[in-house]
């Protein structure tokens, strides 16, 4: 396949320029803008969140990875090659999203309530090397003690207490990346905790949710090292008709208690969409983490493409100035693909539509809107559609020193026959 040469794709750029100027729009500073945007990639879409445990079990809790395409991480070293190969392709600098079940512990038997920072020294590491920030989640599903269907909202105080000590551990380790990295580790938390048929009695797991993650949050922690974020669901797996971790209870918690509330797209109606929330819910929360993803009917972690839900998102998160305040994690994991070009064109996309967003004559539209004439801003908002975004997008790849269009698969198929074949 034929590729644009570096003087093609610079010319290319200079009449898009000229393009976006006549509507007032600064090309230049909206690539400086998104060069400042650090996504969070989710660690488990290279080995189908299968973690590294001593002891791993099957995937429970809603969790489901469907398909086998070759060259599966096996090993920490495996996933953090595969992780160098995605970051080469991808603008700009982004963190690292972990879970618990990824700790090293040298082969030795570690439960998630004893896990420390010393079982994630390697990853601090290897964060530190490559100028990678951190994020971090407690593992609450695919464990003995959560398959009852109940973690910290269980009736039963024993296995409470269990991941009581493992939500309070996990804190400490976001700490220690925050402390390591020189930058704050969001450490979220989310839940599987449900009923498959509907329940008499929805307050009490609620009230016992509340009363975990009282005693989870107790310790006050530097927020420069770490932030404590939340995160519900409509539904899931075994939970399709009750929830104790709804969108409304962990609102109500986040506001109250002013720790950062997560939205995840998967984790509504289908036909619902995250961008509206965004500027509401920061009406009363200082910040907010997003999981980008992309659910088919079900929370089902498709690869994010350019659709109009992401564009609305982004949309929602540069014309509401929120970008300061808004940390983009992504959160889906497909196994019948290439997993790397997974990470990379969901990665990609992310950015197009904040850079769609950018490129926006946005003071524009807010000046036609607020004077009331929605015929301009209807006819504005659609012919911005057809300005030439596609030419200021591959300069921004240009001069990142990443691959430019599809260019990037070239690289990953020669990284799958010498790397990933060779894993069975």
């Amino acid at each position: 396949m034929n590729y644009p040469n570096d003087a093609q794709i610079q010319a290319a750029y200079r009449m898009a320029q000229e393009r976006y100027a006549l509507l007032g729009v600064d090309t230049d500073q909206a690539l400086a803008t998104l060069s400042n945007v650090a996504l969070s990639l989710h660690c488990w879409q290279g080995d189908d969140v299968g973690g590294f445990e001593s002891a791993g079990g099957e995937l429970t809790g809603g969790i489901a990875a469907t398909g086998n395409y070759l060259g599966k991480a096996r090993t920490p070293a495996e996933l953090r090659r595969d992780l160098d190969k995605t970051y080469s392709l991808i603008p700009g600098q982004h963190r690292l999203n972990l879970h618990a079940m990824y700790a090293e512990s040298g082969g030795r038997k570690v439960d998630r309530n004893e896990l420390r920072p010393e079982h994630f020294t390697a990853w601090a590491d290897w964060a530190k090397t490559n100028n990678h920030g951190v994020d971090f989640n407690p593992t609450c599903f695919s464990h003995p003690k959560s398959a009852s269907g109940f973690t910290l909202a269980s009736y039963d105080a024993g296995t409470r207490n269990f991941w009581i000590e493992h939500c309070i551990a996990s804190r400490k380790i976001g700490e220690f990346f925050g402390r390591q990295l020189g930058t704050p580790c969001i450490t979220n938390i989310w839940i599987p905790d449900g009923f498959k048929d509907t329940p008499v009695d929805r307050r009490r797991p609620r009230e016992l949710l509340k009363d975990s993650l009282d005693k989870v949050l107790a310790e006050k922690i530097d927020p420069r090292h770490n932030l404590d974020a939340i995160e519900g669901k409509l539904f899931g797996l075994g939970a399709e008709s009750y929830t104790v971790g709804s969108h409304e209870f962990y609102l109500g918690y986040a506001v109250a208690h002013q720790v950062l509330l997560t939205l995840d797209a998967g984790h509504f109606h289908p036909t619902e969409t995250i961008a509206d929330k965004i500027s509401a819910v920061l009406l009363y929360l200082p910040e907010i983490l997003l999981h980008v993803s992309r659910g088919v009917r079900w929370d089902s972690d498709h690869v994010v493409i350019l659709n109009d839900d992401l564009q609305a998102i982004a949309q929602e998160i540069v014309r509401g100035g929120f970008l300061q305040r808004v940390h983009i994690g992504l959160d889906y994991f497909d196994a019948s693909i290439n997993r790397i070009a997974a990470w990379v064109i969901g990665a990609r996309n992310t950015q197009r539509a904040l850079l769609l967003a950018l490129v926006e004559p946005i003071e524009q539209l807010k000046q036609v809107e607020q004077a009331g004439d929605y015929t301009q801003r209807l006819a504005l908002s659609e012919e911005i559609k057809s300005l030439p975004f596609g030419a200021v997008w591959d300069y921004y790849c240009l001069n990142q020193g990443v691959p430019v269009g599809l260019s990037f698969m070239d690289t990953i198929r020669d990284y799958e026959k010498q790397e990933l074949s060779r894993r069975g």
